[in-house]
Order: C-alpha cells, then sequence, then structure tokens
C-alpha cells in the first residue's frame, strides 16, 4: 500500500470514528431533550405558564413519545393508554406532583395516570393528551361576529371526544395571561386546568374527560397585570346554582320528546296581525305559591298555570325575565345567565317540559329577554377578562345610572354574537314563541337618562346608538330567518319610527310594539272622576292618530302595579262600586281597541295589593263576588276576542277601524265600529259616567238586529243588571242616516255584534 492509499485509509476511519461519535453525541442529545427546564416546571406548578399545552400531555422527540403531567399530592405516576395499558412509569420531577418521562407507544394518544401517595391510588385522565376541538371555521365566524351556534361551541357541552367521555369548555377572554376551568372536580385549584388559548380568537377552551352533568364550576382568570380576577360564571352556563350560590353547573344537552309540532306548525303559516293574541303577564315566583310561601316549581306551574291560561282564554303566557338572577328583587331583568333558566323553578328539562306543555294545550310561551345592560356582580360579566369586555370601557356609554348596571358594547362583534345567540338559543332549544326586548329605548339613544356632558354623540353627531340599531336589526333578521314562526315586541316608549317595519324598510325588524301610549292615556283618564273627564275626552281619542303606525300590543304590564303606583282597581276613581264599574268598563274598551292585548297577572281578578315578588296573588279573592265576575269578564272578552275576526282580524291596520261617535265629551260616551273583510262587526260602545243614558242614539253601518254579546254592567259580573235585554235594532231614519237607540249603563261598555 502506498504511502497515499495508507493516508487515505487514516483519514476515512478518522471520518468514520467522527461519524460515530456525532451520531452518539445526537442521540444522547435526543434523549436528554425531552426535559423541560426548571423554570417552566415552576411556571406549571405555580399556574402562570402561558401555554400548558405545550409542555403537559404528549410529545414526539424523534422518535420518543415523552408524557408529563401535574397531578398535585402524587408520589408517582404510571402512564397508561386509555384501555388501561401500563406504558411507562414517570419520574416525579418536582416534590409538587410534576411527573416527566417516556412512554413505549408508537402514536400521539390520549393518555391516563395512575397516581399514588400514601393515601392510596387513583386514576387521572390527561386532558393535556387530547387534541383542541374548536376548529378553523370557529375561529372564522366567532372573529366577525357571525357565528349563529355560540351556543353548541362555548359554554360547557359534553362530548365524546378521540376516545373519551367528558366535557368540554370555552370561554371568550382575549385579555387574560391565563385562563382555568375550576370546580369540585378539581378542588377549585386553578393550577390544575389550565386553558389552552385560540390565539386568534381570544377564545380558551379545554376537553376534560371524565367530569359528568351537576358539577360545579367557574373561570379563574388571570388579567395580563398579573391580577387574579373573581371567579367566573360561564357567560354561556346553560344551567346555573340556585342562589346565593353563583357557581355554573354542567348540564347534558336538554332531553325533551317534543309534542308541539302542530302548533308550531300552526304559528308559521299565519300573519301573526291577523291572528288574536291575548297575553297573560306572569312572574313565575310569584304567581301562585304553596304553603310556607314556598315558589312552586315547572311541574306544578305546569299543572295550575296552564289549565288555568286556557280557561281563561288567553293565547299566550309571557314571564317575566326566567334567565339566571342573583336578586329576586330584580324580577329577573338584571340577568347573570343568558342561557340559564333560572335555579328556581328547576332544571332546564323541567322548563322545557313546560313549553311542551303549554303548546300541547294551544298556548303559547313568550319571554322577557334583557340585552340592553347586566348587573355588575363580582361572578358576572362586568371587567370579564380584567378589562371591559363585554360593557363599554367609557362609562359615558358603558354604565347606566338608573339601574346601576353596565351597557353592552353594542359594536363589539362579539358582543353582538352573544346576545343574538342568547335570543336564537332560546327558540331553538325550549321552541321559545317569542321574545319581548326590555328597556329598548335606552338602548336607542345614547342621551338616554343622561345630562349634557354625560354622554358621546355618535360619529354624525347625532344622539342615535348606532350600534344598538344594528344589533337589533341583525338579532330580529336572525330570529325571523332560522324560526319563522317566531314573535318579537319591544318595550319601546319613544316615537322611534318604524320599530316593527321590517329591516329591508329600514325598520327595526321586531314583529309588535308596546304602545305605552295608550296605556298612560287611558291609565290617566280612568284615574279621574267621572265629572271632570268631559274635559279630558281626547286622552281617549288622540291614540287613534297613530294606533296604525305600528303594530301595537296594548299593555297593561307589571310595571303599572308596583313601586307604590298600586294595583289597577285602586288606580279606578270614585267609591268601590265605581272602581269595579270602570274597571271593567275599561278592561271592555281595549278588548275593544285596535291591537294585541296584554295583562299582567292578578289584575283579571282586580286584586286590591300593589304586585309583591315576595308573596302569592291574593287569590282568596276569588270567594268574594265583585272579584269573581271581574275574572269571569276578562275570561268572556278573551274568548269572545278570539272568537270573532272584526275584533282580531284587523287589528294593526286602519280597515278595521272606524268611529261611530268620537266627540260627545258632554256625556264621554265614545262608540267604533270593528270590522275585517267578509265578517260581522261589532261596534264598541263606552259610558264612562256613572249616569245610565235611556234613549241614546248611536250611528251603525247597517239595518237590522245588533245582538249585545258583551255588557259590563251585567249581574253577572258585578253590575246592575242594566241593559238592553240582549239586542237592539237599527234603523233608517229620515234621511238615510241608520241608528240605533239604545239605553247606555252607568261605567259601562256594551258590544253589539250584527246578527246573521
Amino acid at each position: 500500500m502506498t504511502k497515499a492509499a495508507e493516508k487515505a485509509k487514516q483519514a476515512a476511519a478518522a471520518k468514520t470514528d467522527e461519524v460515530e461519535a456525532a451520531k452518539s453525541s445526537k442521540k444522547a442529545k435526543e434523549v436528554k431533550d425531552f426535559r423541560i427546564f426548571n423554570e417552566e416546571i415552576g411556571a406549571i406548578v405555580a399556574g402562570v405558564h402561558a401555554n400548558p399545552f405545550a409542555v403537559l400531555g404528549m410529545h414526539e422527540f424523534g422518535k420518543q413519545f415523552v408524557a408529563r403531567t401535574f397531578i398535585p399530592g402524587a408520589e408517582s405516576v404510571i402512564a397508561c393508554t386509555l384501555d388501561g395499558k401500563e406504558v411507562g412509569t414517570l419520574p416525579r420531577r418536582h416534590d409538587a406532583g410534576f411527573f416527566e418521562g417516556e412512554v413505549a407507544v408508537k402514536k400521539r394518544q390520549p393518555l391516563k395516570y395512575k397516581a399514588k401517595n400514601s393515601g392510596g391510588t387513583w386514576e387521572v385522565v390527561d386532558p393535556y393528551s387530547f387534541g383542541p376541538v374548536l376548529g378553523p371555521m370557529d375561529d372564522y365566524y366567532l372573529r366577525a361576529g357571525q357565528h349563529l351556534r355560540l351556543f353548541d361551541k362555548m359554554g360547557a357541552h359534553p362530548l365524546n371526544h378521540e376516545g373519551a367521555e367528558g366535557y368540554h369548555f370555552a370561554v371568550w377572554a382575549p385579555n387574560a395571561a391565563r385562563v382555568s376551568v375550576v370546580g369540585g372536580f378539581n378542588d377549585w385549584d386553578g393550577r390544575r386546568h389550565v386553558m389552552r388559548l385560540r390565539a386568534d380568537t381570544g377564545v380558551w377552551e379545554i376537553f376534560l374527560p371524565g367530569i359528568h352533568g351537576g358539577e360545579t364550576y367557574k373561570f379563574e382568570i388571570l388579567s395580563r397585570d398579573g391580577t387574579m380576577q373573581p371567579l367566573k360564571a360561564d357567560p354561556f352556563a346553560r344551567r346555573s346554582e340556585l342562589r346565593p350560590k353563583t357557581a355554573s353547573l354542567t348540564t347534558p344537552e336538554i332531553d325533551q320528546v317534543w309534542d308541539d309540532k302542530s302548533h308550531r306548525d300552526w304559528w308559521c303559516n299565519v300573519d301573526a296581525r291577523r291572528v288574536p293574541i291575548s297575553i297573560y303577564e306572569v312572574h313565575p315566583a310569584s304567581w301562585m305559591r304553596k304553603d310556607g310561601n314556598e315558589m312552586m316549581n315547572w311541574d306544578e306551574m305546569g299543572d295550575k298555570l296552564i289549565p288555568y291560561a286556557v280557561e281563561m282564554g288567553f293565547t299566550h303566557i309571557e314571564f317575566l325575565p326566567v334567565t339566571e338572577y342573583p336578586y329576586d328583587p330584580s324580577w329577573g331583568y338584571q340577568t347573570t345567565g343568558l342561557f340559564s333558566p333560572t335555579a328556581r323553578f328547576g332544571e332546564p328539562e323541567a322548563f322545557a317540559r313546560f313549553v311542551n306543555g303549554a303548546h300541547k294545550a294551544g298556548i303559547s310561551i313568550l319571554l322577557d329577554w334583557v340585552p340592553a345592560h347586566f348587573p355588575t356582580d363580582q361572578h358576572g360579566l362586568r371587567q370579564f377578562d380584567g378589562t371591559a369586555l363585554y360593557e363599554h370601557a367609557d362609562p359615558r356609554k358603558g354604565f347606566h345610572p338608573d339601574w346601576n348596571t353596565a351597557i353592552y358594547n353594542f359594536g363589539r362583534n362579539e358582543v353582538k354574537a352573544f346576545l343574538i345567540n342568547s335570543a336564537l338559543y332560546w327558540a331553538e332549544k325550549f321552541h321559545a314563541d317569542g321574545i319581548r326586548v326590555d328597556a329598548v329605548a335606552s338602548m336607542l339613544y345614547l342621551d338616554y337618562s343622561r345630562k349634557e356632558g354625560e354622554w358621546i354623540p355618535n360619529k354624525y353627531g347625532g344622539r342615535e346608538n348606532l350600534e344598538a340599531i344594528e344589533f337589533l336589526q341583525d338579532m330580529n333578521r336572525h330570529l325571523y330567518g332560522s324560526h319563522p314562526g317566531i314573535m318579537t315586541i319591544a318595550e319601546e316608549s319613544t316615537s322611534w319610527p318604524k320599530v316593527s317595519a321590517p329591516v329591508h324598510d329600514g325598520g327595526l325588524g321586531f314583529g309588535f310594539k308596546w304602545n305605552m301610549g295608550f296605556m298612560h292615556d287611558t291609565l290617566k283618564y280612568f284615574s279621574r272622576e267621572p265629572i271632570h273627564r268631559k274635559h279630558h275626552h281626547n286622552d281617549l281619542t288622540f291614540g287613534l292618530l297613530y294606533a296604525f303606525s305600528e303594530n301595537f300590543v296594548l299593555p297593561l304590564s307589571h310595571d303599572e302595579v308596583v313601586h307604590g303606583k298600586g294595583s289597577l282597581i285602586a288606580k279606578m276613581s270614585g267609591d268601590d262600586w265605581q272602581k269595579f264599574a270602570n274597571l271593567r268598563a275599561y278592561y271592555a274598551f281595549m278588548w275593544g281597541y285596535p291591537g294585541k292585548k296584554l295583562l299582567f297577572m292578578g289584575q283579571e281578578f282586580a286584586q286590591w295589593n300593589e304586585w309583591s315578588e315576595q308573596r302569592s296573588l291574593d287569590w282568596h279573592l276569588l270567594d268574594f263576588e265583585n272579584h269573581s265576575g271581574m275574572k269571569d269578564l276578562v275570561r268572556d272578552l278573551n274568548h269572545l276576542y278570539r272568537e270573532k275576526p272584526a275584533l282580531h282580524a284587523r287589528d294593526c291596520e286602519g280597515e278595521g277601524f272606524e268611529w261611530l261617535i268620537a266627540d260627545d265629551h258632554e256625556n264621554s260616551v265614545y262608540a267604533w265600529l270593528r270590522k275585517a273583510p267578509g265578517e260581522r262587526p261589532v261596534a264598541v260602545i263606552s259610558n264612562l259616567t256613572p249616569v245610565p243614558r235611556e234613549n241614546y242614539s248611536v250611528p251603525m253601518p247597517a239595518e237590522g238586529v245588533w245582538r249585545e254579546i258583551v255588557n259590563t254592567d251585567a249581574k253577572h259580573y258585578g253590575g246592575s243588571g242594566k241593559g238592553n235585554a240582549g239586542e237592539v235594532r237599527a234603523h233608517r231614519e229620515p234621511g238615510g242616516r241608520i241608528a240605533a237607540t239604545l239605553k247606555l249603563p252607568p261605567l259601562a261598555t256594551i258590544w253589539l255584534e250584527l246578527a246573521e
């Protein structure tokens, strides 16, 4: 061998040694690489690691798989597959319970651990060995504020994920440094289940295997400045603890067999403006109570309230808010759980059973819903992630001075989607037939209940809240678009135009609007002594100037019988006989007036006491004839209103109304005609003084017999019994005028229907 060849051989051997040494060094490095620094372990143990999913769970290093877990209190840990096969013993790296080591698996998969200490052994399924549940399309629609199924994605939902049963948790907190789900299942230890941040949306999520329904939980949120926020209830919680407790509860999906297809199909195929709608407004906590002043649950209410509403002829029950709320005297209007039926009356399934039962009986369910503001309770939405997230940061837009509540930031896509999803949730999951949106006026005006300098003009310098307008339009558009039989009603107390006009026509998109003007004017009139009424005659005629500018509901609501205002019977003028006569006349006046009807509970039998949320209605009053007679009148008015198309088919259209007498202020007499194409008309005549009117002439549209179908002075209603012996006859007078000569009872309203 030449010297050159020998030199080349030696060089090759040296190269081989270098390669082998490099391989050995690389292998050693691979084995060593999986061990994380003590600083990261310390951050995990302290619960301040920014991304625990990058550390905990299973990780691949070359051809190796390494598992890391934090199990406080454990002294030894064995890693296993979900079917129980042991795949490695993990050395303890930190005395607090941090373990790390190789596992004998060939691919990434969920793991569980057998943990042991001096007290015994237990198993833990590793949540950090599971992949995410939300996907890129969720991120896209979440960010755009266009996700219409957030109620299926956010909050806590049961799930079979990668072979394990458990619950998926998701919460929006984009400005948090760390979010953990805490509960009884982890001893409320925020270090145990730190969530995964989806950076594009600010949503944090985690799948926790082994969690069952009925577990209490909240979110522990560390803000970016290092401040730990008060534990927060889940904004999307579908069930909550009974007050005064405030935790959210995991709950399965609602298991309800719905038997209401015919009911829902009927409402999908009618024009709600042209069918009878008579609403019984109910506060479920105080409608009727059991012995000991205990609230009834939904099943107990179903046994009593539904048959009562059917008997009374109401078409709808409207509940004051049933979304979870912490403070009883708020009546539900300061809600902390827009997706959670209040625990006061049982579990969510019980409410679903109530709705199903109501639908089977032909009763629709409306829900008061509050997107205008929310309370500042620590466990609620205020400063949710340490910042003004759901509310405006500037108190001139984000704080409501009347109610000491926070105002939603309607200009934020995620907040708008949160609210719209709440409305959609009640319609889809509980088959709600409609929602009445509370305090719409406070949403529409930036200067609502504010002095000069206490509000911020919009970009055009005006007082209109453009963001709230867009939210209300979007809410109505999505609700009507996905639930054709739905009904939305606005409590709007100003002259804002087109509240009940379609969005495409520049309206807010509501189906109906409360006619607050009717309520104020009529109550003011009936509170006056009859001798003075002739000077205020137009209190009852003025409303017809705008009666068809919107699709109106005539509301005699809870707001009129609280806070020192007294009950409706107490508002009426005169002695007791006159008070009852006035109220009977008022009800028949209202039921004959164009517009849908709403009456708050207890007023149908003329409860004397002002309503209180702390006790039941005064049902014992039905033992007295005046009160039972009032109840019978309301029942008969409802049934006649439903049976006679002339009284409801054109409630929202001018062609359904015609004045017969509008200007007899001296006698305080009013008369008008209700009519509908192809139907027999009904004349409504009110004598609102205690003086009977003999031989009173009323112009009529047709000759013939007119049957007296309502007389509020009838003895069986508690009246004096004066009337027209059941019918009158209209004649053509000289000159061509058609009129009927009537006896008008004192403080009474009568209805006359043209006989066939």
